[in-house]
């Protein structure tokens, strides 16, 4: 069984290697069938662009082709030489917030031979710019005007962080850590664009997967207003997946992380 882990917006390939890292090595699984690529504009990439490419749909074709050249013993590979690779069988979608609308995408689009996915805080619905994205275009809009430390100090007084803050203090804390994030300006286009993108149209496409023996199974926190636990009920409701909560990320993210490893660990060594 081969392995892709997929990481949020804003965030790099270490991100859900540092979480999942651990558990996929407890189970067993060899370090050449684990690959994390970077999405567009993240980590290593040095692809930025335009606006249009960052299509959901788009980014999906580039990270599945990435993959398939990466599990096919290619390197780390880009999207453009990556178009025809071929990819290991059976395959294991792990998702991270952006990641698990991707991890979505290439599931419905059947750009990987995927048998089971797991989409963790998904903060990606049917709707373009919903209430829990709206603060990234402020913050991509900040970088570009202002740069990232002034940037920063605007967006302490906006209304979004301010929302997001009182709900959750580890939530204003990481969308202030976007102005931080390496080459932020530059790529500050991620930001104003992907939280354009739905994931699904219609929550009937989500059942597509089981009709096609896709197991899935959904992670969910509470008091996350950028990841809201209702859109993970969603998720799990329309998919016919079981739905996992983990401790909010305010009640200390060791918590949180731990109970993200044990429940994903329980759930990939039973299925």
């Amino acid at each position: 069984m081969s392995f892709v882990l997929l990481h949020g917006l804003g965030a790099d390939r270490g991100q859900p290697l540092g979480l999942f890292g651990p558990v996929l090595e407890r189970l067993g699984v060899p370090a050449a069938g684990i690959v994390a690529p970077d999405v567009r504009a993240h980590g290593a990439s040095t692809l930025v662009g335009d606006p249009a490419d960052f299509a959901i749909d788009r980014i999906a074709r580039e990270v599945a082709a990435e993959a398939g050249v990466m599990l096919a013993g290619g390197g780390a590979g880009t999207a453009a030489s990556a178009s025809n690779a071929p990819a290991a069988r059976p395959l294991t979608l792990i998702g991270i917030s952006m990641g698990a609308a991707l991890a979505l995408r290439i599931c419905l689009l059947r750009l990987l031979p995927v048998e089971r996915a797991v989409f963790v805080r998904p903060a990606f619905g049917d709707r373009s710019l919903p209430p829990n994205l709206r603060p990234f275009p402020v913050i991509g809009e900040l970088l570009r005007e202002l740069g990232a430390v002034d940037g920063a100090e605007r967006f302490r007084h906006t209304e979004p962080y301010l929302r997001v803050a009182h709900e959750s203090p580890a939530g204003g804390r990481g969308l202030l850590a976007q102005f931080r994030a390496p080459d932020a300006a530059r790529r500050a286009v991620r930001l104003v664009e992907i939280p354009r993108n739905r994931a699904f149209a219609r929550e009937a496409e989500l059942g597509d997967l089981a009709s096609r023996g896709i197991r899935t199974l959904v992670v969910g926190a509470p008091r996350d207003p950028v990841h809201p636990f209702a859109l993970a009920e969603r998720w799990a409701g329309a998919l016919g997946s079981p739905l996992e909560r983990v401790p909010a990320r305010d009640d200390g993210q060791a918590a949180q992380d731990a109970a993200m490893r044990s429940l994903v660990g329980d759930w990939l060594s039973r299925r």
